[in-house]
């Protein structure tokens, strides 16, 4: 890891290695500013307030090695089997994050840390107490079968609560739709009563005028008819007698002539004009029963126009929205009743599959519970006894049928009650220790991180923490923060970190090194005699324990283990 400009850190490279690695120092070095800046490097949410004093921005870097088949997500973002990870904070706040040199959000950099890095503080362990995180335990030791059948009823139950959902949703708004489907079906009807066709009101409002004109229609038709044909002479006859009279005059005067041709002409056109008034009048009729009919039908129109728009083209137009409509509400009787019958078969579905994840969760109960107490009992709880129950609720819930609860005890004498009510905090960091310790075979995440996984222990109890430990990391990385020497002593790098002028700073420790630092932590002298005696007591005592085959025996064969470096 690399950390520029984080708090007490201006510049610092921290080397890791493989195995087991113990962060040591006085309290206020940087130990706490160290774990910020992995946090950074995982997708944690940062702040401008994290940025040194002078600094323009606090920076990050971590490097994994991940082999050549490492597991998605990683994969894609792996080059020459490593993954870089990188986030920096600027002095206004502002954030950036990238993998392997690609831009990346902090999202995708929390994924891909979520699978290479597994973090444990006093917070995760607080988290212990939650029913979530101890049904989370319970399905991870039930093994892949298990979590393939937990998979597959979640997926039922996602799809359940958004069908019911859906279902309630139509349920709440039949009542409007009773409505709506009443009010369309009723202007659909009146409208159909009428049934208008485009363009009819232009049409019947000139038949109404010509109908209720028709005696003045008559009467001016009778009169031109006069006019043009009448027993004195009409317009016609008089056009040929003036033509007639011109044509004699045209032998003298070519002008005359054509005077009587436009007469002959005007004669013609007020006969063919005639004709056309005569046969214009015996198309007229009194007819007042049509009359009426007209007159009702344009009433009839004006009254949907009044309604669903200005033209008949506008009403019909409504007619069709509307009959569109009462075919989707139609429909969504017929959607309703597909969605109650769905809900029934997924209720079905959910039951069954909830079976088969209560079966699994009960068969690997009880392996847990004894599971977890024996690593209590190699933690320095003799006699603890861990119980996992498994609660029905009234109804499957996302995670399940039941609420899966773990009950402790520090001795066989007691009741095992519920973990928030009786476990201390030393007993609640151990038993954490002991729930990852019993799933880290299950497990693909190669490094480790433990935080205050010594709160509220000392002692031998510290003895057989960091004998657990040193278990997990001979089989993958180990990180650990920690103020007990002995945790500290089964280190296989030892790195202390101080604070000088108000800037931390890293050491890799030799033995020398070691020595003196646990003799500080143990007297909070270097020097004193006694206490470097203590800690040559410590190393070697370690060093024993980390030989023991019964510590090789509990560990697996490593897959490619990987190793942050600066």
């Amino acid at each position: 890891m690399h950390i520029s400009g984080l708090g007490v850190i201006d510049d610092l490279d921290l080397p890791l290695h493989p195995g087991l690695n113990v962060l040591t120092g006085e309290t206020g070095a940087g130990k706490t500013m160290i774990t910020v800046g992995l946090a950074l490097a995982l997708g944690a949410r940062g702040s401008a307030s994290l940025v040194r004093d002078g600094a323009s921005a606090a920076r990050v870097q971590a490097l994994f090695e991940v082999g050549d088949d490492p597991p998605q997500p990683v994969a894609e973002w792996a080059e020459d089997g490593e993954v870089l990870l990188a986030r920096s904070v600027s002095a206004e706040g502002k954030g950036s994050a990238r993998i392997s040199g690609q831009l990346a959000t902090a999202s995708a950099l929390s994924t891909v840390g979520r699978s290479l890095v597994e973090v444990h503080g006093q917070h995760q362990a607080q988290r212990l107490l939650e029913p979530a995180l101890q049904t989370a335990f319970l399905d991870r030791s039930a093994g892949d079968e298990h979590l393939v059948a937990l998979l597959s009823y979640r997926q039922a139950y996602d799809e359940l609560r958004t069908t019911s959902a859906t279902l309630e949703q139509l349920r709440e708004a039949s009542r409007d739709r009773e409505r709506e489907l009443d009010l369309l079906a009723y202007q659909v009807r009146e409208i159909e009563t009428v049934m208008p066709e485009a363009g009819e009101s232009e049409r019947l409002a000139f038949e109404e005028v010509r109908l209720g004109h028709v005696e003045r229609l008559l009467d001016a038709g009778a009169a031109a008819e006069a006019s043009l044909t009448g027993d004195d002479g009409g317009a016609a006859d008089k056009a040929g007698e003036a033509a007639h009279a011109l044509e004699a005059a045209g032998a003298l005067d070519p002008q005359a002539g054509e005077l009587a041709s436009r007469g002959v002409a005007l004669s013609a056109d007020a006969a063919e004009l005639a004709r056309d008034v005569r046969a214009y009048r015996e198309t007229l009729a009194p007819d007042p029963e049509r009359l009426q009919v007209v007159r009702e039908r344009i009433g009839a129109l004006k009254a949907l126009q009044r309604k669903y728009g200005e033209t008949d083209v506008d009403v019909l137009r409504f007619m069709g929205d509307a009959s569109a409509r009462l075919g989707e509400l139609a429909g969504a009787d017929d959607r309703l009743q597909e969605l109650t019958a769905a809900t029934a078969d997924l209720e079905r579905l959910v039951a069954a599959r909830a079976t088969i994840v209560t079966a699994g969760r009960q068969a690997a109960s009880e392996r847990l519970g004894e599971s977890v107490a024996a690593e209590l009992d190699e933690l320095g709880m003799p006699g603890a006894v861990v119980q996992v129950v498994l609660e029905p609720l009234p109804a499957p819930g996302p995670a399940g049928a039941e609420r899966v609860e773990l009950r402790f005890a520090s001795g066989p004498e007691a009741s095992p009650l519920p973990l928030a009510t009786t476990a201390s905090g030393g007993e609640l960091s151990r038993t954490m220790l002991a729930c990852r310790s019993v799933l880290a075979d299950l497990d693909e995440v190669q490094t480790l991180v433990f935080d205050e996984v010594d709160a509220g222990i000392g002692g031998k109890a510290g003895l057989a923490v960091g004998r657990r430990l040193a278990s997990l990391a001979r089989d993958r990385q180990v990180l650990v923060v920690t103020h007990l020497p002995q945790i500290a002593c089964f280190a296989d790098r030892h790195v202390r970190v101080s604070k000088r002028a108000e800037t931390a700073t890293v050491e890799v420790l030799d033995h020398q090194r070691r020595v003196a630092e646990l003799s500080r932590m143990l007297a909070g002298l270097d020097e004193s005699a006694t206490a470097v005696s203590h800690a040559e007591e410590l190393l070697a005592e370690a060093a024993k324990r980390k030989t023991d085959p019964k510590l090789r025996a509990s560990s697996r064969r490593p897959t490619p283990v990987q190793r942050s470096r600066a």
